[in-house]
């Protein structure tokens, strides 16, 4: 089934020239977009080696900062890398790409930290002797979604965490852009993707929720990527008297939902029209999901780190 340009992303935005201009932080510099080189020796681009973090700037400041610093630091000390910034040094590098950029709201930083440029191009870390790499890049962007998004159960699972633990913002994504595009080619947007018992767990790029009979569900988190918009969720439904459930839920649950949503730092929480072909519930936002996303954005206006 093909829907040609109809198509969409869970990170649609309504900007366009404004983030033609950019100012991008590469190591210790703040540069135009298009000085912002990295080279072909780098461990990031040579073999996806090294970590990410996703960071949003609202009104107020930048939401949950604390919790994305505590999970950058700690997935750079799992695959033993030395970021060479303190977290002091790690805002003040936020801080100069967002004054270089004059951004004050509706900004997405992506935070970047591979092992650095390599001697020969070979997988051992030990032969990467310059770096580390560190790069910001800081958009304009607000989310705008024209329809909920659709779905598409993909064969690409999520695996085990000995072999590549999806709790772990790796730049090492090939799993999930191949579950993307085969989504793609079955006319949905994103790929709604299994767990190792086939139980529903997240998509190649968000985590998964349903709402059945006033009851969240998402995935027991085993294998699912470590969401900080997934944790505050959680935690909203349990202080607002939403009945929440992190459990293991088939395809037959899923299908018969009355919402779907996603979550995610860029676009909250995204609601889903459509999985396999299959409306879910009126195909439109449900009440469930908008009662979160107004809590959602009161919490993260209220816990925002102002701006220095």
């Amino acid at each position: 089934m093909s829907r040609g340009d109809d198509r969409i992303t869970t990170h649609q935005v309504a900007e366009g020239a404004r983030n033609e201009s950019l100012m991008i932080y590469l190591d210790g510099r703040v540069v135009p977009r298009a000085e912002a080189l990295v080279s072909v020796y780098d461990s990031g681009f040579m073999l996806g080696d090294g970590v990410w973090e996703g960071l949003r700037l609202y009104e107020t400041g930048w939401a949950f900062l604390d919790e994305h610093l505590d999970r950058l630091f700690e997935a750079a000390r799992v695959i033993d890398l030395d970021i060479g910034l303190d977290r002091a040094g790690v805002i003040a590098a936020l801080e100069a790409t967002r004054r270089a950029n004059a951004m004050t709201a509706d900004a997405h930083a992506r935070l970047m930290v591979t092992r650095g440029i390599k001697s020969r191009p070979f997988q051992h870390p030990s032969l990467s002797r310059h770096g580390p790499t560190v790069a910001i890049i800081m958009e304009h962007s607000t989310p705008s979604l024209p329809r909920p998004v659709r779905l598409a159960t993909v064969p690409h699972i999520r695996g085990l965490p000995m072999s590549q633990d999806p709790k772990l913002n790796s730049h090492s994504k090939l799993n999930c852009v191949l579950a993307c595009i085969a989504a793609e080619k079955a006319g949905a947007d994103e790929a709604l993707m299994l767990d190792v018992h086939g139980f529903v767990n997240t998509t190649n790029a968000c985590n998964f929720f349903i709402v059945r009979k006033g009851e969240v569900w998402t995935s027991t988190g085993d294998y699912c990527m470590n969401g900080i918009t997934r944790a505050k969720v959680i935690a909203l439904c349990r202080e607002n008297g939403i009945p929440v459930f992190a459990r293991n839920f088939s395809l037959v649950d899923t299908y018969g939902a009355d919402e779907a949503f996603l979550t995610g730092t860029f676009g909250a929480q995204t609601p889903v029209g459509e999985i396999d072909g299959r409306k879910i519930g009126s195909g439109a936002p449900g009440p469930v999901t908008a009662r979160l996303r107004v809590l959602y954005r009161e919490l993260a206006l209220r816990a925002a780190t102002p701006c220095a």
